[in-house]
């Protein structure tokens, strides 16, 4: 099946280079460009894509904003384009609904990997960077109570959750909690649907921000 996707970023020079890497899959399509975020956000409902290769700085509506507005109505899964010195607004993007990010000096293999983990349903390309880019974040955010949604997790999901949020890929949960890599994964499907949570990226935020995770 070919990965349908849309670029988003207002410089022409990163739009093409990125093009030209995804172009040169066999199993991705570049279906169209936005300049700013609502040129995006109408793309998305135009063309329905798997997956948004989302700038965060950009003219009109930024990344965060179009970020929100695709999660909220659309299906395709949004990546976030960044650099470590906008932790912040990548935050905020991946509160708005992002699946992921990328930094933009990413080599193309990892450009190609990140579109396809997300395009199949995954969030986290490298989760001990997802960890450490949280860890950095999340320390100047105000302390928030506790969330009464964890009371709807059994002992095991919770284990798996703190887990997750430290940045654990399955296998490494698996092996840590003594379960098999299947085991993980239904444990984390569970805990997505329980907590209405669209996928293990959004799981990460909610651990930090429910006080599960110390700051």
């Amino acid at each position: 099946m070919t990965i349908r996707v849309v670029i988003a970023d207002d410089q022409t020079l990163v739009r093409t280079g990125l093009r030209m890497i995804l172009d040169n899959a066999d199993d991705i399509d570049v279906v169209g460009e936005a300049g700013d975020g609502a040129e995006a956000v109408a793309l998305v409902a135009e063309l329905d894509p798997d997956v948004v290769l989302m700038d965060i700085r950009m003219p009109e509506m930024d990344g965060v904003e179009a970020t929100a507005a695709i999660a909220a109505s659309q299906r395709a899964r949004v990546l976030v384009l960044t650099t470590f010195d906008l932790d912040e607004y990548v935050y905020a993007a991946l509160q708005a609904g992002a699946s992921g990010f990328l930094l933009k000096d990413a080599l193309a293999p990892d450009l190609l990997a990140g579109v396809r983990v997300v395009a199949a349903g995954e969030a986290t390309l490298a989760p001990t960077v997802t960890r450490r880019l949280l860890d950095r974040v999340v320390t100047g955010l105000p302390a928030s109570p506790p969330d009464d949604r964890l009371a709807l997790l059994t002992s095991r999901e919770n284990e798996v959750l703190q887990q997750l949020a430290r940045g654990l890929s399955n296998a490494e949960i698996a092996e840590l909690l003594f379960l098999s890599p299947g085991t993980v994964k239904t444990h984390v499907g569970r805990i997505l649907t329980k907590l209405g949570l669209r996928d293990r990226v959004q799981a990460v935020v909610f651990a930090y921000e429910s006080g599960m995770i110390s700051r």
